[in-house]
């Protein structure tokens, strides 16, 4: 299990690069070690953006329900 002061620091990190490019911040503005670390501790990065609240999360939609529909 991850500990909180991890995930603490990957959103204060995510956060910080955010206010300094004044974008949303991509892998490659992040060193390989660094963004192994932030995906490590807070998933996959447009998860880790969501949980540092840079990012709203987008509604799922299922597939399947949409081929049926439509036959």
């Amino acid at each position: 299990m991850i500990s909180q002061d991890k995930k603490f620091w990957a959103v204060e990190l995510l956060q910080q690069k955010y206010a300094e490019i004044g974008r949303l911040p991509k892998k490659e503005d992040f060193d390989e070690i660094t963004r192994s670390r932030i995906k490590a501790f807070l998933g996959p990065w447009p998860r880790a953006l969501e949980t540092a609240g840079l990012k709203t999360a987008r509604e799922q939609t299922c597939k399947s329900k949409k081929r049926r529909k439509s036959k």
